[in-house]
């Protein structure tokens, strides 16, 4: 097998056109105004992301030159090319479902490639952190998907989030990037939405798509809640969750009686520069006060220097049993968890895909579309 070229530019840009080509365009818009077509709206705006222009009005202008209107056809198989507010329209039009199935595509040529396996750094599963970022934010510009928040001023400010997902392995820098969860308000809705609604509607639909897939969820310490743990245990999905004392302190009170039991393990190393590596863990204890609660392992991490100072502490829960001899690879499973926001969230915001800029509003989903993980993410996962 040739995975190589089933993993090439031009498949995988067959795939998001096969994809595209899908959507019932008399869905969409009116028949009698078609002028471009949403294949060509669609695999313009990925080439605005996959060249990493600053802006639509840039792109506009690129075009404007023979060679990089050829470059366009050719690479993009696009015939006609929308003007700015057009292709706004167009890709504003579309429903975020319809386009979600083009990152279950590239997974599977993924799978099919055997380029999925050796991202398996645990036994148990491969780790997928997940984690929310903010991609648009203004006081004046708005729509009804807009997250808002009122200040004593007066002032509104209005924003759209998103929880990304990505399969990472700690010794690699390139990452699987999911298809995302958007952060909006529904119509209708009084109730805000939340990050933590987001993981949950991100794991019913991740198990809906990979029903076999084995995934360890690894999180920050807003999602080690009960709520959400049974969300996981519900979806069948492993865990490994920060836990902070500030945040779990009937948990820490338990930890600490039955460290005055000798309950607790430890395990001690010291590396070449004198640093000294601390794990503590203890299995089976309440997450909460609550009789309800679920049971989870729990391990805690130190480096220490100069005798007793302190330079990184953390500690986590997960339901994986704590032992001398996973310790360690768990800790480096769950500080994995910031590839997330390294090789994810900071590529795409500073590395030349723009993604906090605001390429256009749109009155439905058009912000999300351009949120450029989506799906040029695949892109630049798969060229750097």
């Amino acid at each position: 097998m040739n995975t190589g070229t089933k993993l090439g530019f031009s498949n995988l840009r067959k795939s998001v056109s096969a994809r595209v080509n899908e959507i019932a365009e008399i869905e969409m818009r009116q028949v009698g105004k078609i002028k471009h077509s949403m294949h060509d709206a669609c695999l313009s705006t990925l080439a605005m992301m996959y060249f990493q222009d600053a802006s639509m009005l840039e792109f506009q202008r690129r075009l404007q030159e023979q060679t990089q209107m050829n470059n366009l056809q050719t690479l993009f198989q696009v015939e006609t090319i929308p003007k700015d507010n057009q292709l706004r329209d167009i890709i504003d039009a579309i429903p975020s479902q319809k386009l979600l199935p083009i990152f279950n595509d590239f997974f599977r040529l993924l799978q099919r490639g055997n380029q999925l396996q050796p991202f398996q750094f645990l036994d148990e599963g491969y780790l997928l952190p997940i984690d929310g970022t903010q991609y648009f934010s203004s006081d004046t510009i708005n729509c009804p998907s807009c997250l808002t928040k009122g200040y004593k001023n007066g002032t509104i400010n209005y924003s759209h989030k998103v929880l990304g997902a990505s399969i990472v392995h700690p010794e690699k820098k390139q990452v699987v990037p999911l298809a995302p969860e958007p952060i909006k308000n529904s119509d209708g809705s009084k109730k805000q939405d939340c990050e933590i609604n987001a993981g949950k509607r991100f794991l019913n639909r991740i198990r809906q798509e990979h029903p076999k897939l084995e995934i360890v969820i690894t999180a920050d310490d807003l999602y080690s809640r009960q709520p959400f743990i049974e969300a996981l245990n519900q979806n069948k999905m492993s865990y490994i969750l920060i836990a902070k004392p500030s945040s779990h302190k009937v948990l820490f009170d338990q930890l600490i009686e039955k460290e005055d039991l000798d309950q607790a393990h430890l395990l001690e190393w010291q590396d070449n520069e004198g640093a000294i590596h601390r794990y503590e863990w203890i299995n089976d204890i309440r997450l909460n006060g609550n009789k309800s609660a679920p049971l989870v392992n729990f391990f805690e991490y130190s480096i220490i220097r100069d005798g007793d100072k302190i330079t990184y502490k953390n500690s986590w829960v997960t339901d994986i049993r704590v032992t001398g001899n996973n310790v360690k690879k768990l800790v480096k499973a769950g500080r994995a968890k910031w590839k997330i926001e390294n090789e994810n969230f900071n590529t795409l915001k500073n590395l030349g895909y723009h993604a906090e800029h605001n390429y256009g509003h749109g009155k439905k989903n058009l912000s999300f579309k351009f949120f450029p993980v989506y799906p040029a993410g695949f892109f630049y996962a798969s060229n750097h």
